[in-house]
């Protein structure tokens, strides 16, 4: 993705962000099997793990140094990703939830998650790449409230329908991961 976003027009803005919208409604209200409904067939939806690199600050004219992308283990690099999945993984996690047998969310976690920063940067033809930042907020009964934070980097399809998401890369702010589940839908 390029460094600037790219000009939208508030109608495009706002169909971006009722798309994120009433994606965070559906997750939250547990309708998991529609939110499904919101992802292309060929979705790959990873989340990279995080490495706490170390600057050297005497180092100048290496700016890119210091940049997140550095710090990411994922799909292109070397290192093991937290999750990394496909469609029919997004799907029997998505059904796994209403199982008799699904103990680990029994009863569910409450969630309610905050989407913002909605920007497009680029697009080409159907294809959109938008960066968002997102709180997930975690309540598990007779448990402490958990705050996830992080940024999705994705690759929508503009459809006649809507958007379909073809690509989500979850960048969370932690590198070491002390959180209850990474099993959420982010």
């Amino acid at each position: 993705m390029s460094a600037l976003s790219v000009e939208v027009t508030p109608e495009q803005q706002r169909q971006l962000e009722r798309f994120y919208f009433h994606e965070a409604r559906l997750l939250d209200s547990r309708q998991y099997l529609q939110w499904l409904t919101l992802l292309n067939e060929d979705v790959r939806y990873i989340i990279p793990s995080r490495v706490n690199v170390q600057v050297n600050n005497r180092a100048r004219g290496h700016e890119d140094m210091i940049s997140v992308e550095h710090e990411l283990e994922g799909e292109d690099s070397m290192g093991c990703p937290h999750r990394e999945e496909g469609y029919i993984l997004l799907m029997l996690r998505a059904e796994r939830a209403y199982k008799i047998n699904s103990w680990s969310e029994n009863p569910p976690a409450r969630t309610r998650r905050i989407v913002g920063n909605i920007e497009l940067m680029e697009h080409s033809g159907d294809t959109l790449s938008v960066l968002s930042n997102f709180h997930l907020y975690y309540a598990r009964p007779g448990s402490d409230t958990i705050v996830y934070s992080g940024q999705r980097r994705d690759t929508l399809l503009s459809q006649t329908d809507g958007f379909r998401i073809v690509r989500r890369e979850v960048v969370l702010d932690y590198a070491a991961i002390e959180l209850p589940t990474l099993g959420l839908f982010f």
